[in-house]
C-alpha cells in the first residue's frame, strides 16, 4: 500500500535487523552480536528495564485499588507487562463464532516480563507426534537436533529443578530447586497416593549466583519484573549485554509494517511507523529475522507483498496464518478443610509453584490424544483485590468487623487449585488471515482469527476437570463449582487466553506446505527468519518458552555460519 507520508531514509546498512524483543527476538540479539553482527532491533512499545522500573516491592494497599487491574494491565496494576488482549488502537477481528483473544506486549522485552517462567524442555515425542499417533504433522527437526540449544539456553540464563529421568520430559542443567511450600506437600502426598507424577516445578529462577546475577531471594513478586535480576526476562538477560557489545541499535516505538525487498525478492529490510512521530521510516539489513510472536509475524509477513511474493513474502506455499494453535486451559479450585487454621509460617518462595505434575498416563488407554501437565497454586500469598474470591464463599459467610477479620485469618490459606496445560492438535480451521478492510491506527491491515476446538481438546480438559476434583477430593476437600457440561465446553479457555499461540509460520521438509525450513529460513526469501512461535509445527504439553529461545539460538548459529561462508 502507498505510504502516507514519504519513508526517512536509512544511513546504515546492518548486518541483521530483528524485529521483537521478547525470547526470541532478545535471544537472536544476544547470539548475533556476540558473534560479531551488527544489528538493529525494532519494539513496538516502550524501554523497560526491570532493574528500575519494577514494582517488586510494592504492595496491594500501597494503591487504592490494592492491585486491581488496570486497561494496560489485565493481570494487576504491579504486573510488569504493558499489554493485553485489547491494545488501543489496534484492533483485531474474529470470524463468526470464532472465541480468540490475542494478547499483544507492547514493552521492551514482551511477555517475557510477565511469564509464569515455567521452562520445559518439548520431548523427544514432541517431534513427531504423527508418526506416533497419525495427527497433524512431525517436525523437520528432532530433539537430538534441538538438545545441544537446550543445554546453552540453561547453562546462559538458569534454570532450577530436578534430575527425573522422563522419557518425554528431559531433564536439564538445573540449579537446585526450592522445597515445596505447605500446602504443596499436602499435594504431593496426595498425588502419590493416586499415581500422579509430582516432581519439583522447573523455572528459569536461580536458585545460586549465576553470570553475575544475584540468586533469587524468595519474594514471590517475579510477574513484577525483578529488581535482583534473578529471573529470567529478556531485556536485562539478553538485550542489555546485547547492547553493551556496542552492536546492537535499539529502536522502540517502532511499529512493523512490513518486510522490505529488491527486484530478487530478497528482503533488504523492514519498514516501521515511528509510533512518536507517525512518521514512516526503515531500516537496511542484510538478513531480517521477525520474532514479533507468532501471530504478528504473520501479520508482517501477509502484509509484504510485492510482485515476487505476492501473497505475501514466506507465503508461496499459502501456509502462512494456518495452523495457529494455543494451549488447553481448564482451572479447578478447592476449599481443603486440612489447612484452615493452619499455624502462620514462612511460606515465601519464588514467583509461582514449586512443584507441577508432568503427563504421566498412555494416551493409548484413553479417549484423546496428547497429554496435558498440571500447576499447582494457593497457600499465603499475600491479600490484595479479589482476595480469596470473596469471604461469603467460606462456611461462616462473612459478617462486619472483628468477626470478618477473624474469619479471613482462619479461611486463609485453605484453598488450593489446579491449572491443566495441554496439547492441541493442529487443525486447518484455526487460523489467522488479513481483515480485508479493518486497518489499525497506523493503517496496516490488521488480523482476522478464525478458531475451532475439537473433540480431541474438549475430551482432554474433560479429562483435567475429573483428574482436579478426584485430586481435591482426596485432600478431604471440597469443589463448590459444579462440573462443567459438554455444552459448555467442560470449562476449556478461550484459544488465545493461555497466550501460549503457536504456529502460523511452521517449518516443514517441502515449501509445498510450509513456510520455513528446519533452521527457520523462508523458502522463497533466502535472507528471512522468524525466530519466535511461527515455526512450531505442534503445540506440546510444555510451555513454548524455553524452546522458542533454543531455536533461536539454533537458528542465530546458522545465519553465523552463512555470514562466514559469504552466503548471506
Amino acid at each position: 500500500m502507498p505510504d502516507a507520508t514519504p519513508r526517512r531514509q536509512p544511513a546504515v546498512t546492518y548486518d541483521v535487523a530483528i524485529v521483537g524483543s521478547g525470547a526470541g527476538g532478545g535471544m537472536t540479539a544476544h547470539a548475533l552480536t556476540r558473534a560479531g553482527a551488527s544489528v538493529v532491533m525494532l519494539e513496538a512499545g516502550e524501554m523497560w528495564d526491570n532493574t528500575k522500573d519494577s514494582a517488586m516491592f510494592k504492595m496491594p494497599y500501597d494503591s487504592p485499588r490494592r492491585g486491581a487491574s488496570t486497561p494496560e494491565r489485565p493481570f494487576g496494576e504491579w504486573d510488569a507487562c504493558i499489554g493485553g488482549w485489547q491494545v488501543p488502537g489496534e484492533p483485531y477481528t474474529k470470524a463468526e463464532g470464532t472465541k480468540f483473544d490475542w494478547w499483544r506486549a507492547r514493552m521492551l522485552g514482551g511477555r517475557t516480563n510477565h511469564w509464569g517462567r515455567i521452562s520445559l524442555r518439548f520431548g523427544p515425542d514432541d517431534f513427531r507426534r504423527k508418526t506416533l499417533d497419525g495427527l497433524g504433522d512431525d517436525w523437520p527437526i528432532t530433539y537430538d537436533d534441538v538438545k545441544p540449544w537446550y543445554d546453552e539456553v540453561d547453562k546462559l540464563i538458569g534454570i532450577f529443578g530436578s534430575i527425573e529421568n522422563l522419557p518425554n520430559d528431559p531433564d536439564g542443567i538445573f540449579h537446585d530447586a526450592p522445597a515445596p511450600r505447605y500446602y504443596e506437600h499436602l499435594v504431593k502426598q496426595t498425588s502419590d497416593r493416586m499415581g500422579v507424577t509430582c516432581i519439583p516445578a522447573r523455572l528459569s529462577i536461580i536458585t545460586k549466583p549465576h553470570n553475575g546475577r544475584a540468586p533469587c531471594h524468595f519474594c514471590g513478586q517475579c510477574n513484577r519484573g525483578c529488581m535482583t535480576n534473578s529471573n529470567f526476562s529478556s531485556p536485562n538477560v539478553l538485550i542489555l549485554p546485547a547492547l553493551r557489545t556496542g552492536r546492537l541499535k535499539l529502536v522502540t516505538n517502532a511499529m512493523a509494517r512490513e518486510v522490505l525487498t529488491g527486484a530478487d525478492g530478497r528482503a533488504t529490510g523492514v519498514a516501521y511507523i515511528d509510533k512518536t512521530t507517525g512518521e514512516d521510516r526503515e531500516v537496511r539489513a542484510k538478513v531480517v529475522v521477525l520474532a514479533a510472536s507468532a501471530c504478528e509475524s504473520a501479520r508482517i509477513l501477509l502484509n509484504s507483498r510485492s510482485s515476487r511474493h505476492p501473497n505475501g513474502i514466506a507465503n508461496q506455499s499459502g501456509v502462512v496464518g494456518k495452523y495457529l494453535t494455543d494451549t488447553t486451559g481448564t482451572d479447578v479450585a478447592g476449599f481443603i478443610p486440612r489447612l484452615v487454621d493452619v499455624p502462620r509460617h514462612n511460606a515465601d518462595g519464588v514467583g509461582g509453584g514449586h512443584i507441577f505434575m508432568p503427563w504421566w498416563l498412555d494416551n493409548k488407554k484413553l479417549d484423546f490424544p496428547r497429554g496435558y501437565h498440571i500447576e499447582v497454586w494457593g497457600g499465603l500469598g499475600a491479600p490484595g483485590y479479589g482476595f480469596m474470591g470473596g469471604i461469603q464463599n467460606y462456611p461462616e459467610g462473612g459478617g462486619y468487623g472483628p468477626g470478618l477479620k477473624q474469619q479471613y485469618r482462619k479461611y486463609w490459606g485453605a484453598t488450593v487449585g489446579f491449572s491443566g496445560r495441554g496439547e492441541m492438535v493442529p487443525n486447518a480451521k484455526s487460523f489467522c488471515e488479513l481483515d480485508p478492510e479493518v486497518k489499525d491506527r497506523w493503517g496496516i491491515p490488521v488480523l482476522r482469527f478464525h478458531w475451532e476446538w475439537r473433540d480431541h481438546e474438549y475430551q482432554q480438559v474433560k479429562h483435567m476437570q475429573e483428574t482436579f476434583r478426584a485430586l481435591i477430593a482426596e485432600m478431604g476437600g471440597e469443589v463448590w463449582s459444579p462440573m462443567p457440561t459438554k455444552e459448555q465446553g467442560y470449562g476449556i479457555a478461550n484459544g488465545g487466553a493461555i497466550i501460549h499461540e503457536l504456529g502460523c509460520v511452521r517449518m516443514g521438509t517441502s515449501e509445498r506446505d510450509s513456510a520455513l525450513d528446519g533452521n527457520c529460513r523462508a523458502w522463497d526469501c533466502d535472507n528471512l527468519f522468524v525466530t519466535d512461535g511461527g515455526p512450531f509445527v505442534s503445540q506440546a504439553d510444555k510451555n513454548p518458552t524455553w524452546t522458542i529461545m533454543a531455536l533461536a539460538m539454533r537458528t542465530s548459529a546458522f545465519i553465523t555460519e552463512q555470514r562466514k561462508a559469504g552466503a548471506l
